[in-house]
């Protein structure tokens, strides 16, 4: 019976109460619970923690000093574990190189095909190129009708100038008799006189012969030693009439040519394929003289950004008042007023040489003559030139980033770009949705010995597609870079890699893969952890997906509240068993004895819209959205519809760069008109809140500001002379001086991710002994920051600041997560709501819009209820929210629905359907309509 078991005992990690569970092999598992609950802290930091460390003792100590230790869960035992694979939310890659066809390796497969059996064209024509072995053109040869003339020719000179005496010379000394210019013959001794400066078209001639049968060895011969002489090329001219051209490599007329069809051609992280201009990143990075230059305001005044922190007597100053001085530019008026002929010198500089202050090496000002270099010119040169990081992060500040002049964007150079199959090259490909890349592969016409070569590296890619297809990624493309995912997105491609492993009898620990995910797709979903089941390994799904739920052959449900209320079984079965068991907040849920409300009446607004015109960033299809102010606006549809590119590509940046002068540039579209009734923008997305354990909660929020201000006005602390300083883990004096105040070390793993470990000196308090002998009611400032954000609000309840910054943070469904929380072990969804509730503590206005993508991220739906009392609250001040999701709880709620589609990819794009939840339900072509109409008032009604 153990060998069907996961048998815990004792499991303590993180808020873990001690709890004992025996869990189902070889069965789909599905661990629930209200967020903080401890469902992570079973199926990560327990389960696949303990597999993982397992695992690594296995190997032997070399290899093991490479990958770190792995510390053993606070656990008592576990048996029965298998193998364990983690599949979480984090995102694929952060590098730029990397897309969804080099991550999933599809690339790879693509490359060796178009290495094997692509042809080349010639650029920008159908003219395919054909390489010619020696044999090949001895057989072409042949094949003239018998009884032709020829003449076998190398191409020494075409078209071009040369030192044709010299070249006689030394053609005659080999023993050549006769040479062909400009259309005659000539013998070498009777060689006419030419200019070295004239162009001409010079060929010597290897071998002249009739065509008949016993010529074959000296037509071979001869077009080899041609093709030698020639770098591959011969000429063969035939009845003084003809020529026929031949050459071993891949030369167009044009002389362009394409390397020999290897795989790393077609890689652009390699510099054989790579695009010269941008080296295979598909963009430029270049200064812009708008992030450069205020125009409102004059040159003495700032008006140059870099320069407006610098002092009037600074170098930078004075060479800029010596260049306007000498061409008469007035540097107090606006820039604007300036003539672009002179702003030209200011940024680009100076053509003729100027005197100038320069600085000797001892530190002496002396004059100089020299051109002024231009301020954008200096910054593209310092960008270049710099080794410091510093420096380059904020240069980089002043610059945005544009599609490569040279690729278009295909990372690619043109001899890769050259190659075609099926009348596409590999970036044109990549472009494809992997719906259309299968149907496309599948309707591929091949000769017989293609389809030999190319075979199994079809399949692989066959095979990978149609995985990636099940987990309802259809409309992505291979070409899209891997940082652009979303964390359900990079999860579900990294479900299909392992689908298409077919490994057996490993533990699969999954982090909620139903996550930016529509109903409509969710079911492929479904049939997709099932197969992995059937293929024999164990599946522990974190998920509060109630479909997924329900599809689940054993149900673990935790809590039964988040943080030190949590970490117990409070119900483990069927769901059936689960439903049925009153104690399962989950199960109330399921059943519909709990549930979100529908509201009783929508908002109407405030009658004003801002309005989206011609919108076509990515796959939309240059539609017209108008965005009513006062409401809650829900953008919906199925995945890849263009819910993204629509108010994040578009809404977001058009408004980000008009009020904020933010350097993106917004994805295609003609206006964004919102009347002047917007003033502040407020994104809340799921970046994390910081890089380092540095940030943290507390922080971001600013209620360490208002804790440290308590501790600095205790007696003991007045006694001691401490300031605020003194209890920043950020500065001298109060900080552990071991480990800087971070509280752990970072160890570098190189091609590994950095490993931290606790500093032996703090133990991870962050403080040095003295600053931590300050209590503030027995409490020190370290164990504050250890406080659940729920502790930390009933221990500063009489602190009516510090109080109130705690309670946002826990009506936003984070009362279990620590002040001190290093910000890079927070999921998207914790990050996007510590960001909300920073964001409440500031004055709502009625010209304040709010745009959050998929908040309800890692919800349970009774912290979805709490959530949208949040957003309620914030409209009901006047703001404007846009929100995009797929949760039918959320939509439901909405005051207006935009619901775009019909499909995903190419198919979407579309406005399928407008207006009120039951207004989207009324729709007969929107897949949002179908199932709002089961979560709905008077669902009968809506028929």
């Amino acid at each position: 019976m153990e060998r069907d078991v996961i048998k815990v005992v004792g499991a303590r990690e993180n808020n873990l109460k001690n709890i004992s569970i025996e869990i189902p092999k070889n069965k789909l598992v599905v661990m629930t619970g209200v967020s903080g609950s401890g469902k992570t802290s079973l199926a990560f930091d327990t389960l696949y923690q303990e597999g993982q460390r397992r695992y690594m003792e296995s190997l032997n100590a070399y290899a093991r000093q490479f990958l770190g230790n792995f510390e053993k869960p606070d656990v008592d035992s576990i048996d029965g574990l298998s193998p364990s694979i983690s599949i979480d939310q984090k995102t694929t890659s952060n590098n730029p190189r990397s897309t969804v066809g080099t991550v999933t390796e599809i690339y790879d497969y693509l490359r060796l095909i178009y290495a094997r059996i692509g042809r080349p064209y010639c650029p920008g024509s159908d003219e395919p190129v054909v390489k010619y072995s020696i044999e090949a053109m001895t057989k072409k040869v042949l094949e003239l009708e018998e009884g032709s003339k020829i003449y076998i020719m190398a191409p020494i000179v075409e078209n071009t100038k040369a030192e044709y005496d010299k070249l006689f010379d030394e053609w005659q000394r080999s023993g050549y008799a006769r040479f062909y210019l400009d259309g005659k013959v000539y013998l070498l001794e009777e060689r006419p006189k030419i200019s070295n400066k004239e162009k001409h078209q010079l060929y010597l001639i290897i071998d002249r012969l009739v065509v008949k049968d016993g010529i074959r060895s000296r037509v071979y011969d001869s077009l080899e030693l041609a093709s030698k002489l020639a770098n591959g090329k011969t000429k063969v001219w035939v009845n003084d009439t003809d020529f026929i051209t031949m050459n071993q490599n891949y030369v167009c007329d044009t002389d362009f040519t394409i390397p020999d069809l290897e795989p790393r051609l077609f890689s652009f992280n390699t510099p054989l394929g790579a695009c010269p201009v941008c080296r295979g990143l598909g963009i430029n990075m270049k200064i812009s003289q708008d992030l450069v230059v205020d125009y409102n305001k004059s040159l003495r005044d700032g008006g140059i950004l870099p320069y407006k922190n610098n002092d009037e007597d600074s170098l930078n100053i004075l060479e800029l008042e010596t260049l306007c001085n000498h061409y008469d530019i007035d540097m107090d008026t606006e820039i604007r007023n300036i003539p672009k002929d002179k702003l030209n010198i200011v940024l680009y500089g100076s053509k003729e040489k100027l005197e100038f202050n320069m600085k000797s090496s001892s530190g002496r000002l002396h004059m100089k003559k020299a051109y002024y270099e231009g301020i954008i010119v200096n910054l593209e040169r310092r960008y270049l030139e710099t080794t410091s990081e510093w420096i380059r992060t904020w240069i980089e500040s002043f610059m945005t980033e544009s599609v490569c002049y040279k690729c278009h964007g295909a990372r690619l150079n043109e001899g890769a770009l050259s190659v075609k199959i099926g009348g596409k090259n590999i970036y044109e490909m990549t472009l494809l949705s992997i719906e259309k890349m299968l149907d496309f592969l599948k309707s591929l016409e091949l000769n017989n010995e293609e389809k030999q070569i190319a075979k199994l590296a079809f399949n692989e890619i066959e095979s990978r597609l149609s995985f990636l297809s099940d987990v309802g990624l259809n409309y992505l493309t291979l070409a899209r870079t891997a940082s652009t995912l979303s964390g359900g997105e990079a999860q579900r491609i990294r479900l299909a890699t392992q689908i298409g492993s077919k490994l057996t009898g490993v533990m699969y620990v999954l982090d909620e893969p139903s996550i930016g995910l529509h109903q409509k797709d969710n079911d492929r979903l479904i049939d997709t952890l099932k197969k992995m089941r059937d293929l024999g390994n164990s599946l522990i799904v974190v998920e509060h997906d109630h479909d997924t739920m329900l599809a689940a052959d054993y149900l673990i449900d935790i809590g039964p509240r988040a943080g030190l209320e949590g970490g117990h079984v409070v119900s483990a079965g069927t769901p059936e068993e689960v439903m049925k068991d009153k104690n399962s907040l989950t199960g109330k849920y399921l059943t519909g004895e709990l549930n979100i409300e529908v509201p009783e009446q929508r908002r109407k607004g405030t009658g004003n819209f801002i309005k989206v015109r011609g919108a076509r960033a990515n796959n939309l299809k240059n539609i017209d959205v108008d965005f009513p102010l006062g409401e809650v606006v829900v953008v919906t549809g199925v995945s890849g519809s263009g819910k993204s590119s629509l108010v994040n590509e578009i809404l977001l940046k058009g408004l980000l760069q008009k009020y904020y002068k933010n350097k993106d540039v917004p994805g295609d579209h003609d206006k964004i008109d919102d009347n002047n009734m917007i003033e502040k923008v407020v994104e809340i997305s799921q970046s994390p809140i910081g890089r380092t354990p540095r940030s943290n909660p507390a922080t971001y929020t600013g209620v360490f500001d208002d804790i440290r201000d308590l501790f600095t006005n205790t007696n003991e602390a007045k006694a001691r002379g401490y300031q605020k300083g003194r209890f920043s883990f950020n500065l001298r004096g109060g900080r552990c001086e071991a480990c800087n105040g971070d509280g752990v070390k970072k160890i570098s793993m190189h091609f590994l991710p950095d490993v931290f470990v606790p500093c032996e000196v703090c133990h991870g308090k962050r403080y040095n002994h003295e600053t931590l002998q300050i209590k503030y009611r027995g409490a020190s400032i370290a164990d504050v920051l250890d406080m659940s954000v729920l502790e930390a609000a009933k221990f500063f309840e009489n602190h009516p600041k510090i109080s109130h910054k705690l309670n946002v943070l826990v009506d936003v469904g984070l009362d279990y997560i620590k002040l001190g929380q290093p910000a890079p072990s927070l999921s998207g969804g914790e990050a996007q709501r510590v960001k909300l509730a920073s964001e409440l503590y500031k004055k709502i206005t009625d010209k304040t819009i709010y745009i959050l993508d998929e908040p309800t991220t890692g919800l349970h739906t009774d912290d979805v209820k709490k959530l949208l009392k949040v957003f309620n609250k914030i409209v009901d001040e006047g703001a404007t929210m846009v929100i995009i999701e797929h949760n039918l709880d959320v939509i439901k709620s909405g005051d207006y629905i935009i619901d775009l589609g019909l499909e995903g990819g190419e198919a979407g794009g579309y406005i399928v359907s407008i207006g009120t939840p039951e207004e989207i339900a009324k729709s007969e072509v929107s897949y949002t309509g179908k199932y709002l109409k089961k979560v709905l008032k008077g669902a009968d009604k809506l028929e």
